[in-house]
């Protein structure tokens, strides 16, 4: 079993850092190797995250499930998965808070954890799991950092609509409204969030879902 303390000192507000660490995209993008996958109906993810161990590189693939707690800036991960040959099984668990910071407008992660292995790599990994923990808690650290400093994106507006068009009769009828991806995107992504606020309740470990097929991704 490997277990994870860590804490981490952010240089911006709480509800800065609480807006990306609580957005699984924004948070990929803070660690080298994974990549998101779709989502499924009751909330959780697919993902996928390439680790080296020494010479050795592992691709696991895993389904997620997040709960968070936005009035106390708290939440849940948890996952199970397996790497591409199905020889190396996982199941992890991880609670992350985000606090104030030692000095005005600063803040503190914490995160505690454990990830269970079983299988051919299990020994291989925890052997050099402490070194790998610690590389990618400084990479992530120097990431969010920097997605933290950088301004906020600005609040979508409102899909535009076409002008009303002119029958023959003097009637007017409303033009198709456009599609927009990326607003479509923001908008599922907020309706999720919505529906976890509130709940940060540990689901046992026995909901996760099964292990992905191998070559399962985004």
């Amino acid at each position: 079993m490997i277990s994870i303390t860590e804490e981490i000192a952010v240089p911006s507000p709480p509800e800065r850092v609480w807006e990306i660490i609580s957005d699984p995209s924004a948070v990929v993008s803070c660690i080298g190797g994974a990549e998101l996958g779709p989502s499924h109906d009751d909330g959780s993810f697919d993902g996928t995250l390439a680790i080296r161990f020494g010479g050795l590189r592992v691709k696991f693939a895993a389904r997620v499930s997040l709960d968070l707690d936005e009035t106390t800036h708290e939440g849940r991960l948890t996952a199970r998965g397996a790497d591409g040959q199905g020889a190396t099984r996982f199941s992890a668990g991880a609670t992350f808070r985000v606090a104030e910071g030692d000095t005005p407008g600063a803040s503190r992660v914490v995160c505690d954890g454990e990830i269970k292995l079983n299988g051919k790599l299990a020994k291989l990994i925890e052997s050099g799991a402490g070194m790998v923990v610690s590389r990618m808690t400084k990479e992530f650290t120097d990431q969010l950092v920097q997605r933290c400093a950088a301004a906020p994106a600005e609040p979508l507006a409102a899909t535009p609509v076409e002008p009303l068009a002119t029958a023959s009769d003097g009637s007017h009828t409303a033009q198709p409204r456009r599609t927009v991806l990326f607003a479509r995107l923001r908008a599922w992504w907020a309706k999720r969030r919505s529906g976890h606020a509130g709940q940060a309740t540990q689901r046992p470990e026995s909901s996760s879902a099964d292990v992905l097929d191998q070559g399962s991704r985004r």
